[in-house]
């Protein structure tokens, strides 16, 4: 093992973005549909897809199984020791101090950020959450823009909060006018979204939660890229946000998650603007070891050492958890070791790139101690 494996190996990450776990033992069906983004198709296992064969191959170890052990035995082992300690030994396996949680997307029974990981817990708060609560409560339009401010300043005053999020990219794509809306606009906008209520999806309501954002004044997390089939991808391409990004300079950070097939596009965002940062996210586990190194090459080709972060995105069940750790330190490893190897880059910076993207680089922006 060379010396940047070794580093990454040992080095406790912090996760800047991810989600609780299921809290309940799952059927085939059930874990089935929380390791795909597409639906469950007849004759069709996501067993069988690249994400499928990485749980196999890297996850049924950690339940004493052979490396790639089939579906129905790895479910069998799973099923008889249980979600709790089915849960234990991946998120021990991450060997993850900090889990920055989006609490905003919760169909299923999942850990609370305390019962996922107790004080090395933050939450990060979805906004868009919080403007359908606002709705679903009953408001009036020309009350609508300052009720959700006041929501939303509240619930980041909540304790253990770090960070805001948007899905813009799920409800509108970012093909949006950038300028902040005016109030007579969110008044009319309001009025033809609160009667059928729902997912906020109005064009200018969405540009009016991303203006609060900024008004807030944290750090702001936006989903970018692969997602399920919600979005429009040609819509989610980050470059998008150029004009917004402009009017937003020196504000708060932009975090772009996952980003891909648009790492490339996100990577020179952050060469060109202060505020932005961004992970590949939970194209890690999609891809699995064997390409993660592949999509990080295509990531960090213009990207600022600084500003590239790890996420898992973990979801629903914890081997996302341990998939996207080891995809994320073999991947950067080999990459950094690439470049060692090819006298591009010191043995002392390719150590400390590694510590930046795997701990430190989120400790700064979301301003966390150095204890977790």
């Amino acid at each position: 093992m060379t010396a940047v494996h070794e580093a990454l190996t040992s080095l406790r990450l912090t996760d800047h973005h991810c989600h609780g776990v299921v809290a309940a033992d799952l059927d085939r069906a059930g874990f089935e549909s929380l390791i795909t983004e597409g639906e469950a198709w007849p004759g069709v296992s996501p067993f069988d897809s690249p994400v499928g064969v990485a749980v196999r191959r890297h996850c049924a170890p950690l339940l004493d199984l052979p490396r790639h052990a089939p579906a129905d035995a790895y479910l069998a082992r799973r099923a008889e020791l249980g979600w709790r300690e089915v849960n234990r030994r991946f998120l021990a396996a991450a060997r993850t101090d900090v889990f920055c949680v989006d609490t905003g997307y919760a169909p299923d029974r999942i850990t609370t950020p305390q019962e996922l990981a107790g004080d090395s817990a933050h939450e990060v708060v979805r906004l868009e959450s919080v403007a359908e609560a606002v709705a679903a409560e009953g408001v009036e339009p020309d009350a609508y823009a300052e009720t959700f401010r006041t929501a939303a300043r509240e619930a980041v005053q909540r304790p253990g909060v770090v960070a805001v999020k948007s899905v813009a990219a799920y409800r509108t794509g970012f093909d949006l006018d950038p300028a902040r809306p005016s109030a007579a606009e969110v008044t009319e906008a309001a009025r033809r979204w609160l009667p059928r209520g729902g997912r906020l999806d109005d064009p200018v309501l969405v540009r009016h939660l991303l203006w609060t954002a900024v008004d807030l004044g944290l750090p702001l997390q936006m989903h970018t890229g692969f997602g399920d089939s919600d979005i429009r991808l040609h819509r989610v391409d980050p470059t998008h946000l150029t004009d917004w990004l402009h009017l937003t300079a020196g504000t708060i950070p932009v975090l772009l998650l996952h980003c891909w097939p648009y790492q490339r596009q996100a990577a020179y965002l952050t060469a060109v603007f202060e505020q932005v940062y961004l992970d590949v996210g939970l194209t890690l586990h999609y891809v699995g070891p064997s390409r993660a190194g592949a999509v990080l090459a295509e990531a960090l080709e213009i990207t600022p050492f600084r500003k590239l972060l790890y996420s898992s995105d973990a979801y629903g069940v914890a081997e996302f958890y341990h998939l996207g750790a080891l995809s994320f330190r073999q991947g950067l490893a080999g990459l950094l070791q690439e470049r060692v190897d090819a006298d591009e880059l010191s043995l002392p910076d390719a150590l400390r790139i590694a510590r930046w993207a795997g701990r430190d680089n989120a400790r700064r922006v979301y301003r966390l101690p150095d204890g977790g």
